[in-house]
């Protein structure tokens, strides 16, 4: 089958042979009929199964039959993808002279506004700074949209964008068609499947596992003191085999991924880092010198796991193991795409087997043992940890936690919290939760002295020791 059979255009069949794009795949060949039938569609594929131009090619359809702005709405979870989204419809809507807007934070609000009183017939935006141009200005209107898009669907209805969410939604006109896409269907989108419409197309990929099958999904156990070493190891030994090949590394905090970034720039690799405590400037000029090979290696949390097309990629590595299986699908799908080979490590410690087990039930294959040298990684482990022990001094100097307090603290604000209390809440509920463990620990220990510890000024001690520990 080719797109031909689609009932697609005759300019967006060309413009997809210009680019290289030459046959459908399953979840285009399933949705993009039903979609230009001006059916409601819920998909679910794999990632790097083809889901953006899923929804892109019946849109543009659709938007040359009567053109006018704005008329489609793409709602993403991270700016990163929105502007890859943007780029997308930018390439294949090129013949007809496409205008797009991208509305994400970190860019200039005026800017923004200004392009939106323009009318762009597709806007690309994440849930915040949208819902902060309809509550702040009136220069333009979503009341004529003929399409509502939630790429990452699983995550922005997850609860963490509800708000925004709700704003968004307010300005919408009720008679819209709604797609829903997604590489997960979590039990958010099954709530979401059952309570929409009956005439609403769902299409769910039938293959029982998660990842593709060019994915070589490796793990190391090692002790967590030591899983830096083994990082530096894993890469190195990799670079041996394949000088050109990228690499990206995910880790649990900006601060931890700032660390490896300096980490790693001083023991001999060049990387980027991508996170959400550097300006959305630094993102994409890292994100184009990853993409370009100029770096190639690139670090970083989560924000970077969702959506990202860099067929490029040879290796995944997770420093830190995601804490949800699902995260763990939409990290490792960053490699092995569209038919290429690819693998992917996760380094684990003796803390991690639950979610290791999980993983391997969620995607339904069970990991490999990746071999590494614990003698190499013996000979380079000093170096390292001294190595990031100089850059822990140095973000210090930084006041890189500061800034992190400071935005987080902004965020309460503009939420209508006191900052104050939500702080002095958080350190009643740490204290509590250190007062159970202690207490759990003791009766638990069943050659503890009972004489030992029994007063309420003992547990405050105690925890007053843990709290200064932490």
């Amino acid at each position: 089958m080719n797109f031909e059979n689609l009932n697609l255009s005759k300019y967006l069949c060309d413009q997809l042979k210009a680019v290289g794009v030459k046959s459908p795949t399953e979840i285009q060949k399933n949705c993009i009929p039903k979609i230009l039938d001006g059916i409601d569609c819920i998909g679910c594929a794999k990632t790097g199964s083809g889901k953006t131009l899923a929804f892109a090619l019946p849109i543009l359809q659709k938007l040359w039959e009567e053109p006018y702005g704005i008329f489609a709405l793409i709602l993403t979870p991270t700016r990163e993808l929105a502007y890859q989204i943007a780029d997308q419809f930018a390439v294949i809507g090129k013949p007809k002279n496409l205008r797009h807007c991208v509305v994400t934070g970190g860019m200039e609000m005026i800017v923004q506004a200004r392009e939106l009183s323009n009318k762009p017939h597709i806007v690309v935006s994440t849930p915040g700074r949208l819902a902060d141009h309809l509550e702040s200005c009136d220069t333009f209107s979503l009341k004529r949209i003929q399409f509502l898009v939630l790429d990452e669907a699983d995550r922005l209805l997850g609860g963490k964008f509800d708000k925004q969410i709700a704003t968004i939604f307010k300005a919408l006109p009720k008679e819209r068609q709604t797609l829903l896409f997604s590489a997960t269907m979590t039990d958010t989108l099954e709530k979401v499947k059952m309570i929409t419409k009956k005439n609403t197309f769902v299409y769910e990929s039938t293959a029982e596992v998660k990842t593709v099958d060019e994915l070589e999904q490796f793990y190391v156990l090692c002790p967590y003191n030591v899983k830096d070493g083994y990082l530096v190891e894993i890469v190195r030994q990799f670079r041996e085999k394949d000088e050109k090949g990228l690499i990206m590394i995910f880790t649990d905090t900006c601060k931890n991924c700032q660390l490896l970034h300096m980490t790693l720039n001083e023991v001999g690799f060049d990387t980027v880092s991508l996170h959400a405590m550097i300006s959305q400037r630094q993102r994409l000029a890292g994100l184009a010198k990853f993409k370009s090979h100029v770096s190639k290696i690139l670090i970083a949390t989560d924000v970077a796991s969702r959506g990202l097309d860099i067929p490029a990629v040879s290796l995944v590595i997770n420093h830190i193991i995601p804490n949800n299986a699902t995260d763990y699908v939409h990290r490792v799908g960053r490699t092995a795409r569209a038919g290429r080979q690819g693998r992917a490590v996760s380094i684990v410690t003796q803390h991690d087997i639950k979610l290791v087990k999980a993983i391997e039930a969620k995607i339904n294959i069970r990991l490999k043992e990746y071999d590494v040298s614990g003698l190499h990684v013996a000979k380079i482990l000093t170096q390292v940890h001294v190595t990031k022990r100089e850059a822990q001094i140095k973000l210090d100097e930084t006041d890189f936690d500061e800034r992190r307090l400071i935005n987080k603290r902004k965020k309460l604000i503009n939420e209508g919290k006191d900052p104050d209390k939500v702080e002095q809440e958080i350190k009643r509920k740490r204290k509590e939760k250190n007062r159970q463990r202690f207490e759990r620990r003791n009766l638990n220990n069943k050659n503890c002295d009972r004489n030992n510890v029994n007063s309420e000024q003992d547990i405050d001690n105690h925890i007053h020791n843990v709290e200064k520990s932490e």
